[in-house]
């Protein structure tokens, strides 16, 4: 568990690391490295990403669609789990710098550091991200895993 205080020595609402998104140039390339040589477990693949997991772990491959802008300006990016009283905290705050609005399962607050990286507080896991994608499924998802019997 990420444990972090403030400067009072109240223990923070983070829950601890979630899952990284990487933008991707090559889906197929990139399935194949974090599959065969890493020995991730390959859950899904969609026209423009794949979950893979590994462990309690899980990664998310996210076709990088724009060449112009480098990889570090695309979206990759570090998520933590959170409570959702947390959330709606963090969300009132005027001074975060918000990168990107959610469009998939789960709450999610997606902000960047003062250094520009770039993260998401997010409420969901792995397996509500699979079963949400039983109800709507990706465009061209193919189902790679025994997750499909959810």
């Amino acid at each position: 568990m990420i444990k972090a205080y403030d400067d009072k020595g109240v223990e923070s609402s983070l829950k601890g690391f979630n899952h990284l998104t990487l933008a991707v140039n090559d889906l197929t390339r990139s399935l194949e490295f974090y599959g065969n040589q890493l020995g991730f477990t390959a859950e899904v693949r969609w026209a423009n990403g794949a979950y893979l997991s590994y462990g309690e772990a899980w990664l998310c491959l996210s076709l990088c669609l724009d060449k112009k802008e480098g990889m570090s300006e695309q979206y990759t990016h570090y998520a933590f789990n959170i409570d959702a009283a947390a959330l709606a905290v963090l969300r009132d705050d005027p001074t975060l710098d918000i990168w990107q609005t959610n469009q998939s399962e789960g709450d999610s607050l997606y902000v960047r550091d003062p250094d520009g990286h770039q993260l998401e507080f997010h409420l969901g896991s792995l397996s509500s991200r699979l079963a949400s994608l039983k109800e709507m499924p990706y465009q061209d998802l193919e189902w790679l895993s025994c997750h499909k019997n959810f």
